[in-house]
């Protein structure tokens, strides 16, 4: 019995593959580290390619059980990338978002280093994640080509080509003018007031019609006032705001002539009358004495 053997081949696919998947994991474990990938475990820098102070949005998603929450830790300023606002957690179908809004103010390469993530459990429990890191790079806003940038002088100041007063003369007198024009329409001449009706004085009413109606502290009341006023009109010291005693202190200071012993007879009795609940002189007698008075008295 004849036995073939056949040549035995070597298959060069096997360490082919094993490298490739090698370098894939490296690859994959390298754009994790740096922060350029959208693993679930790595931070993602967006945009892609910024520059200087733009606003470059570092995000890492964190899977946790269910009720868990995250809280992120703050993010510290440094001297070349600064964060912008305090960082965000945003709830995913997958869990939480972390999000942070940095600023770079330097160009090159940058390696961002989050604070721990913390993990809290419902029943009070916490945990804390390493962050790990994010690597970005940014770009500088002065294009290549100019190697040594300087700032350029300033302007010169731009000034019309023909300065001239007119412009503002014109302006100001028509201002004026519109002004003047809207006080003259405004202003309201005053109006003439139409003389007051001539009133006719009522005739006085008799003592005998106020004595008749029961009223005789009218009758007195308005017997000293014309003897008042007639003493106030002969001597003008002895005015109203005075007292009968004051009052015929003056009249008898000023004029020694007058006869005052009647007038503070006359005064006190109408007085008592005016006061009294029940008036018991001659009321009418008294009031046609004071009369007499107030008609010698007038000048």
């Amino acid at each position: 019995m004849t036995r073939y053997t056949t040549p035995r081949r070597h298959d060069a696919q096997g360490p082919t593959a094993a490298i490739a998947l090698a370098l894939l994991a490296v690859v994959a474990s390298w754009r994790l580290a740096t922060g350029q990938g959208g693993g679930g475990t790595g931070w993602v820098v967006t945009p892609a390619a910024p520059t200087v102070g733009d606003t470059i949005w570092v995000e890492r998603s964190v899977s946790v059980p269910a009720g868990w929450q995250v809280r992120a830790g703050k993010l510290e300023p440094g001297e070349d990338v600064e964060p912008l606002a305090d960082p965000a957690v945003l709830r995913t179908t997958g869990g939480w978002l972390v999000r942070y809004a940095v600023a770079a103010w330097k160009p090159g390469p940058h390696k961002l280093s989050p604070p721990p993530i913390w993990l809290l459990a419902p029943d009070g429990r916490a945990d804390s994640s390493a962050a790990g890191s994010a690597s970005f790079r940014v770009r500088s806003v002065i294009p290549d080509s100019l190697r040594e940038p300087s700032p350029q002088g300033m302007l010169a100041p731009l000034r019309a080509a023909h300065e001239t007063p007119v412009p503002p003369l014109v302006t100001a007198s028509v201002a004026v003018g519109l002004l003047i024009a809207g006080i003259a329409q405004r202003r309201r001449r005053p109006r003439v007031l139409e003389p007051a009706p001539q009133v006719p004085l009522e005739r006085e009413v008799p003592d005998t019609r106020w004595l008749a109606a029961g009223e005789p502290k009218a009758v007195a009341a308005r017997a000293i006032w014309r003897v008042r006023a007639a003493l106030a009109q002969a001597v003008p010291a002895a005015h109203d705001g005075l007292d009968t005693e004051e009052c015929l202190a003056v009249v008898q200071q000023e004029r020694p002539d007058a006869p005052v012993r009647e007038l503070s007879g006359v005064l006190e009795q109408l007085d008592r009358v005016a006061f009294a609940s029940t008036p018991s002189s001659d009321v009418a007698a008294l009031s046609a004495m004071a009369r007499r008075l107030a008609r010698d008295l007038a000048p």
